[in-house]
Formats: C-alpha cells, structure tokens, sequence
C-alpha cells in the first residue's frame, strides 16, 4: 500500500509571510522580479537533491508551502502595502496580548483579518499550473539523486527557492541522525530528546523527522504535534533538586502526581551511584506503596515493577562524561559516563535481588557509534536516549534548473538525473488514495 502525504493545513504554514518574500533570500526574490519586468515565462525543471545519503523528510512541508504560496499578486504594490501593515499590527498585537489589553487584541485582530482577506482577494493561485514529483517522508536517498522536482513557471515560485530547500535539509538531517541511531539499536527504542538543545521554532519539524525515521518517543507536544502522537520523558533532576537531592522522595512524588498512563521512568545518576540509588529507590516505593518493610534479596520486588501507578517501569542512567560511576572499575577514559562496565553491574545486581523486569534507559553523549559499540559488546540496555548529538549530523539539498523549455539547460557538472523512483503529486494530494 502507497503512503499518504499529510494534509497541508497540517504545518501551520505562514502565507502572508511566504507569499511576500518574508523568508526568502532577496536574490530569489530579485529572480522572480527579473523575470516578471522583462515578460520572461519559460517552463523550467527544478531538480533537487541531497549532497549526501540520507533519509528524507521535509517534503510533504515543502509541498504545503507549494501548495499555498504558488502564484503571484495581482498588484504587487498594494499587496505589499497591506502586508507591511499586517506585520505592524502583529507587533502591536503581540505586546498588547503580553499586557492582556483584550479591547486592542480584539480590535486589532479584526483589522489584521480584514486586510488578510483583502490581501487574499489579490492573490492569483497557480499551483494547478506546475507538475511536482517527489518522493515520500521517511524514503531513503542516495546523494545527488533527485528526491522532489518542479516544472513550470518560475515566477509562480521561484521565489520559494529558499524556503523549500530550507524545510527539507533541516527534517531530512534530523531524520538522517535519527535513523543511524535506530539502526545501531537493532530494534531497541530510541527515545529522541534533543529539544533543549535548539530553538523552540524547530520542535514540531524535529519531533516529526524523528518519527518519521523510527524513533520511539519525543519529549515534548510540539514535537509530536504533526505526528498527532503524545511527548513522553523521565523525571528531570531539577525535579530531585526540588527535592533537597532526595532521588527517592522525588521518585514517589513523581509517581504520586503523574497520570496512569506515564511510565515512571526514575533517574538515578544524582548521587553517581546508580545501582545504590536505584536499590533505595526501589525500597522506598514498595513501602510507600505497601506499607510494609523491604528487605534487599529476601522481599519481592515485583509487585512494584511495570506499567502503570504505584510501579517503576524503569531506570534512567545519565551520568556525566567526565564522571566515573562508583561501581565502575577505573581503567581509563572509557570508565567514564555511561559505559558498557556500568550498565552490565547494574544489570546483574538488579537481576540478583527481583529487579529483572525493571528496564534501564541510558543516555548521555550516545550516537550511532556508540550505541553501535553497545549492541556489538550486546549491553543490556532496553532503550536509547539520545539529544544533542542528533543535531550536529547536516544534510545540504541543493536545487537546480535542469531543462528549460524541455531542453537540456543546466549548469556544468549538473545533469537531469534519474527520476524513476519519485511520484506524482495530484492536485488535492492529501485527499487522493495514492
């Protein structure tokens, strides 16, 4: 069965903004410009493509933006005139929502609708006028091969140049990371938290890359708002912080407040012990929650381990690259962090006392190579979590004239290539049963 391309509306897609030039660089800008001034409609093909192999996504974003932002206005000079107005009264609507001033937010967000549609009445849709043909979200590509083309008139969206290559390197290197990750994991989930570590704009088109590639779980709602899934996470250490340090009574807390349906997932590197933490931890959760005393090796443990309320799914090991957990023999530095000689300590100590079930969760400095190294020294970690390493892994998508006029007409050392794999995109592509 085909896939099936998200539904534009999806993206939350900026028209006005788009369609003015806001993001686009001013030479693409200036292109279009040329063009239109000097009566020049040639039928060009864009071709574009990754500089390296890669998993992509961006697309179906970049074929929302087509979507809304091929065309052209009417009359130019009055578009831009309303459309510098609206942005002056987004600021003003901005700061007067910060104010809480309802009465201005309301009259104002009247007058910017207004002159929303007025600017919409001007706007000239051509985007039943170009041929799109591209891959899927989540398709693999080698480098150079073409994963999206566009042919016809360049003054409908050449301006857009910018914007689409944009979109579709920065989810195609989010997804790139994510699936080496996830291949290295044989099968194990990986849990992608790397949100803290970029600006908050990028969340929802990270969250949705990382999914698209295979990644089990992201950390928070706007990385999940495409995908339609929900955030998941462990308990933070600020959160032990709050707690005087206490792993075990923020544990408990954590448990006590959180919904039935959040796997409590415990941190346990605080004290750079996690096998001792995780042992009082364990015990203070099975008084608490049978009010009976716990003896290490002769108590049962189980009736505290799983899913749901009341129980620990599982521990989290984060400890910091320039430490040696204390249960760690000292080598050299690969006795630092999370290593493989500390996951197997804890699973065998876990496992001598009724903690078989209880799953370790690591993270901390993993990529594709070390996770690799876990997996081929088979380390008994049941999930991956992985954060900034993600984000410094960079697929460039270069876009090029390639015919003009059904004629070859491209730049030296670029060539139409082979388009065989890439699909048509129907007019009403998120409706269509392709």
């Amino acid at each position: 069965m085909r896939k099936k391309r998200l539904d534009p509306k999806v993206f939350k897609v900026p028209i006005d903004r788009i369609r003015n030039d806001y993001y686009s660089d001013i030479y693409f800008s200036r292109y279009v410009e040329v063009l239109k001034k000097d009566n020049r409609h040639p039928r060009v093909l864009y071709q574009f493509f990754p500089r390296k192999d890669c998993t992509v996504v961006g697309i179906d974003e970049a074929l929302a933006i087509l979507r809304f932002a091929t065309g052209y206005y009417k009359d130019e000079e009055k578009a831009n005139q309303i459309f510098q107005e609206i942005l002056s009264l987004d600021k003003a609507i901005q700061a007067a929502s910060v104010d809480m001033r309802t009465d201005i937010v309301l009259k104002y967000t009247e007058r910017k609708w207004d002159l929303r549609i007025k600017l919409n009445q001007l706007w000239v849709d051509k985007w039943d006028e170009i041929e799109v043909k591209a891959l899927y979200d989540g398709d693999e590509a080698r480098e150079w091969e073409p994963i999206m083309t566009i042919e016809g008139d360049p003054t409908y969206f050449g301006y857009l140049e910018t914007i689409l290559l944009g979109v579709i390197a920065r989810a195609t290197s989010t997804a790139t990371a994510v699936k080496n990750v996830v291949k290295a994991a044989n099968g194990k989930p990986v849990l992608y938290f790397s949100a803290r570590f970029d600006h908050y704009w990028v969340q929802a088109t990270d969250g949705y890359a990382a999914l698209c590639a295979g990644a089990f779980g992201v950390s928070t709602d706007a990385n999940a708002d495409y995908w339609g899934a929900q955030s998941m996470g462990t308990m933070p250490h600020a959160l032990i912080a709050a707690y005087n340090g206490s792993t075990e009574e923020a544990a408990v807390a954590f448990d006590k407040h959180m919904p039935e349906n959040v796997n409590r997932i415990i941190l346990v590197d605080w004290d750079n012990d996690v096998i001792g933490t995780t042992l009082r931890v364990v015990k203070s959760f099975y008084e608490k929650q049978t009010g009976k005393n716990f003896v290490l090796g002769v108590t049962d443990p189980s009736p505290i381990i799983g899913v749901g309320k009341g129980r620990i799914w599982g521990v989290r090991f984060d400890t910091s690259g320039n430490l040696r957990d204390i249960s760690v023999v000292p080598r050299d530095e690969s006795s630092l962090g999370v290593c493989p000689e500390l996951v197997w300590r804890a699973r065998q100590e876990f496992d001598k006392v009724g903690l078989k079930d209880l799953k370790i969760v690591v993270s901390g400095g993993f990529d594709a190579d070390k996770i690799s190294l876990f997996e081929k020294l088979r380390v008994p970690v049941d999930v991956y979590a992985v954060g900034s390493k993600l984000l410094r892994h960079k697929v460039d998508i270069t876009a090029d004239i390639v015919e003009v006029d059904g004629k070859p007409c491209a730049k030296v050392g670029r060539i139409k290539q082979d388009t065989s794999r890439l699909e048509r995109v129907f007019k009403r592509y998120w409706k269509e049963e392709v």
